[in-house]
């Protein structure tokens, strides 16, 4: 697909079909996120991949949304700041690292006809817990990767001329 008509027609996914992703895909998916530009090449981040058959409970606890454990799998990304790269002014960047890996994931997903919806409101002791974390790891973002049970609905943006600055604020 030419990447303009995959951002266009990317959405977040709110309902998903048991229907199981293939290996190969899921792993086209990992691939996009592994190669996402990082800051010094770093890479401060970790997918887990989460089949979801028979964890709807956890899930839940997770995420309170029903769709979130419909479909087969979700991926969620951590942080690991400690090996990150830090700015002068000691802002860490494992976290800006994190998401772009996650929107990496997100449209290769769109691209094999996957659907996603990214998702920041879980809860994080849950996912502490859930996924075993050690310290110094920070859950980041999920989402569910499945084929999509709905359709999108138009996409509401701010216009452009709101967004850009030119030379100055």
């Amino acid at each position: 697909m030419e990447f303009t008509d995959l951002i266009r027609s990317r959405y977040s996914v709110r309902a998903y079909r048991p229907d199981p992703v293939p290996d190969d895909l899921l792993m086209r998916v990992l691939e996009a996120g592994r190669l996402a530009p990082t800051a010094a090449n770093r890479q401060p981040f970790r997918f887990i991949v989460i089949h979801t058959a028979g964890r709807q409970e956890d899930l839940r606890r997770l995420y309170h949304r029903e769709w979130f454990g419909q479909a087969p799998l979700i991926i969620g990304i951590c942080a690991v700041p400690g090996e990150a790269w830090v700015r002068r002014d000691g802002v860490n960047y494992a976290f800006v690292d994190a998401a772009i890996a996650m929107d990496h994931i997100v449209l290769a997903a769109a691209d094999a006809s996957l659907g996603t919806c990214w998702v920041a409101a879980f809860d994080p002791a849950v996912a502490r817990q859930l996924l075993g974390l050690p310290d110094g790891v920070e859950p980041v973002a999920f989402t569910p990767l499945g084929y999509a049970a709905d359709t999108p609905r138009p996409k509401e943006r701010r216009p452009l001329a709101d967004l850009v600055r030119y030379e100055r604020w």
